[in-house]
């Protein structure tokens, strides 16, 4: 993997050295210690910040989160999302089982049937994942899901994949988290894949905030138009998330709030100079929420709505994107 091999620049050790006692009698009470073979202060001050790290029985875990996701922000590279997951505890269920003695097993089975009951609990195991996987997750949500990974199967037996397995995978953990999300269950914005794809998402603003001006346009554009929100439109491309999405604007036709001709969006975390891998799409929506604001956006009335199209907008982002580059920026 490739954050293993960042990590072989630290080493770590349990004290008391030497020699060193096996690791359960001194850990967790005794933190790791760990130590770097470089006079690059970068990395020394990423072994200092461990001590930030609350201590508990994943420590060490939870010290290898922190090394690989700090070496990702300091050498630029990417990383995968699986990192998250590292100190995560193990499900109650397995931790039980492992508690079960081989004696009572002896006691309370015969010998033929103990392979069998193993097999079983493998087989148990992927609906436990499933179900921490889905928590949170209202039925029509999971509908979508589950849908989504059937037209993914049906696309694989027809030859006809799209994308690829890690921007798949990326987009349906944001979309995932996203229906988890307590901004979207709260009607802060709404998320629709257009005909059914993951990587062409129509998202709606649904509220911004009421002391805005723009606040005051949708309410006016719902008595007028009979829509209160603001179309956004992301589309990804099969090196996400190490590429941004494209935003743009559909409707309504804005001035202001950093929104260029076509509908493009002046941001650089929207540029490859400023995006992150890290940055989930959650994140993106509010920034972009917050940003019209800040921009004093406001709902241009009456305005020609095809002057927002795609290419229009594709157009500016790349005029965007020149300037940013001829002037250092990003």
């Amino acid at each position: 993997m490739w954050w293993l091999a960042a990590l072989c620049t630290a080493t770590a050790s349990i004290p008391p050295t030497p020699p060193s006692p096996p690791l359960q009698e001194s850990y967790p009470a005794v933190p790791p210690i760990w130590s770097v073979e470089s006079d690059d202060p970068n990395l020394a001050a990423i072994l200092e910040r461990l001590v930030e790290v609350r201590k508990g029985n994943t420590l060490l875990l939870q010290h290898l989160k922190r090394i690989i996701s700090d070496l990702c922000k300091l050498y630029n590279l990417p990383q995968h999302p699986d990192v998250e997951m590292l100190d995560q505890p193990l499900p109650a269920e397995q931790s039980t089982q492992e508690e079960v003695s081989s004696e009572e097993e002896d006691e309370e089975m015969p010998e033929d049937t103990e392979d069998l009951d193993h097999y079983e609990m493998k087989e148990e195991e992927p609906a436990d994942g499933r179900k921490t996987e889905d928590e949170g997750i209202g039925k029509e949500n999971l509908a979508i899901l589950e849908k989504i990974k059937k037209n993914q199967r049906q696309d694989y037996l027809n030859g006809a994949v799209s994308g690829s397995v890690q921007a798949t995978d990326r987009l349906m953990k944001e979309l995932r988290d996203i229906y988890r999300s307590p901004s979207f269950k709260g009607g802060y914005y709404a998320v629709e894949l257009v005909n059914d794809s993951l990587y062409d998402w129509n998202v709606k603003l649904l509220k911004v905030d009421e002391d805005s001006a723009l606040h005051n346009d949708l309410q006016i554009l719902k008595e007028k138009e009979g829509t209160d929100f603001i179309l956004l439109n992301f589309s990804f491309k099969d090196n996400f998330p190490f590429d941004p999405p494209f935003v743009r604007v559909v409707s309504p036709v804005l001035s202001g709030g950093y929104v260029l001709g076509g509908g493009a969006i002046c941001m650089e975390l929207l540029t490859k100079q400023g995006w992150s891998s890290a940055y989930s799409i959650e994140s993106v929506i509010m920034q972009i929420s917050a940003t019209l604001v800040k921009g004093k956006a406001r709902v241009q009335f009456g305005a020609n709505k095809n002057q927002y199209s795609l290419t229009r907008a594709q157009q500016s982002y790349k005029s965007l994107v020149q300037i940013h580059e001829k002037n250092g920026k990003g």
